[in-house]
């Protein structure tokens, strides 16, 4: 017997027949005598159809009734889940995020998880009952229920996971599992077995959407064993139940990871804006006269690159924005040109990072002079460079990502069984 958490996402449950699947796959575990809770997204499309309701109703609307009405989409799905699966003789319940209690702060509409008492779930699978648990939601210190914002039924299921210490959780969606690459750029990429937390927390914040950053960190910090899983796949094909191995991809500690890659995949992010400050003046405190208004600004700031003129008086500061924040960036930039005192400010939008994951970088050489040397045999032009351990992050102009990303894809080995 284990402890799964099974999470199914808005495709996976956008009509009642895709939800009759779902239930296979969860009696599928019941009738293998493991305790499961269920956590749901709302039907495709519904949360969308809400948040145009709420903003139709008032443009200017209450953050608080927001919440009320965008967090009935997962309490509708909770529901028609737990009917269903009645239906199919299982003992199931559904529960609203308030009622575990799934205790957040009082940011509404982005709000973060603060504390889950496992107790209550337990309780229920110590009565063999299925609890269905609508996602994304929890409630405030306002006592008004409180929503998770973007990826928070993923979120919603790891801390669910880790607050009943949880065997595993399952994370099904549309795709079978992780990939070293986006398939529809590089059809040779091939489905991933295993990725540490570390390498799938830089995949999910450099592009790929398989899983959301919250989700990621949260496993990581508890050190929730995560599968991503198709809930398309046949629920009772050979294979399925199995425990230990469940086809997918597990992201797990980089010590379960027996044959290290140097590098695991390649992710990219279009959209990307470049903006460069010329001639400021090096002085202390000048970085945080710049990036601080824009972060006020709620901005987000990702590559910066600064070059020191040869005096040492002036430097040059080359930084990346998403594109639609471009002309808001700039708006700041000029505000701040008497205070922050740079010559002239540069800007191109429609640029593209394409970045190589691995954790084996962290102890073999040569993995950046490798990419640099590939992408300038393609005459691809690198724009700025950033690293870390275990990430190589390239800027290059828009027209040229598919190339960058299947030439780095070969070029490392990934297209290779």
């Amino acid at each position: 017997m284990a402890r799964i958490v099974m999470k199914f996402g808005g495709t996976s449950v956008a009509d009642i027949a895709r939800i009759r699947n779902v239930a296979r796959h969860v009696k599928r575990e019941v009738d293998a005598r493991h305790e499961v809770a269920v956590v749901v997204s709302a039907m495709a499309g519904k949360t969308n159809e809400l948040v145009g309701w709420t903003r139709e109703a008032s443009p200017m609307h209450d953050a608080r009734e927001y919440d009320a009405v965008v967090a009935s989409g997962e309490q509708v799905t909770a529901g028609l889940l737990a009917i269903t699966l009645q239906n199919m003789g299982v003992h199931a319940r559904s529960w609203q995020g308030w009622q575990i209690p799934i205790k957040t702060d009082n940011a509404h509409g982005a709000a973060r998880i603060l504390d889950i008492d496992g107790a209550f779930l337990i309780k229920r699978f110590g009565e063999s009952q299925v609890a269905v648990v609508a996602g994304f939601q929890g409630i405030g210190p306002d006592n008004r229920i409180s929503t998770l914002g973007r990826g928070g039924s993923d979120t919603s299921a790891v801390a669910i996971a880790a607050a009943v210490k949880a065997d595993r959780c399952d994370i099904y969606t549309d795709v079978d599992g992780v990939y070293t690459t986006d398939p529809r750029i590089e059809p040779k990429a091939r489905r991933l077995a295993k990725i540490s937390f570390e390498e799938m927390l830089e995949m999910a914040s450099l592009g790929a959407k398989v899983l959301q950053v919250r989700s990621v960190e949260l496993a990581m910090v508890h050190r929730v064993r995560t599968f991503v899983r198709s809930s398309f796949d046949d629920p009772d094909a050979p294979g399925m139940g199995d425990l230990l191995n469940p086809p997918g991809t597990l992201i797990c500690d980089e010590e379960e990871i027996v044959e290290q890659q140097v590098v695991t995949g390649i992710a990219y992010a279009k959209d990307e804006a470049q903006i460069s400050l010329r001639r400021v003046g090096d002085r202390p405190g000048v970085a945080a006269g710049i990036f601080g208004p824009l972060a006020e600004a709620n901005i987000n700031v990702d590559m910066i690159v600064q070059n020191i003129s040869e005096d040492g008086k002036f430097t040059d500061m080359t930084f990346t924005v998403p594109s639609g924040d471009i002309d808001k960036a700039l708006a700041v930039l000029e505000r701040l040109k008497a205070d922050v005192g740079y010559d002239v400010v540069q800007s191109e939008a429609g640029m593209s990072k394409v970045s190589v994951i691995g954790i084996g970088m962290r102890s073999h050489a040569g993995v950046a002079a490798t990419a640099f040397k590939a992408l300038a045999d393609k005459a691809i032009n690198i724009r700025a460079i950033t690293t870390s351990e275990i990430k190589i992050s390239i800027l290059i102009d828009g027209p040229y990502t598919e190339l960058a990303v299947r030439t780095l894809h070969s070029v490392y080995g990934l297209d290779k069984q």
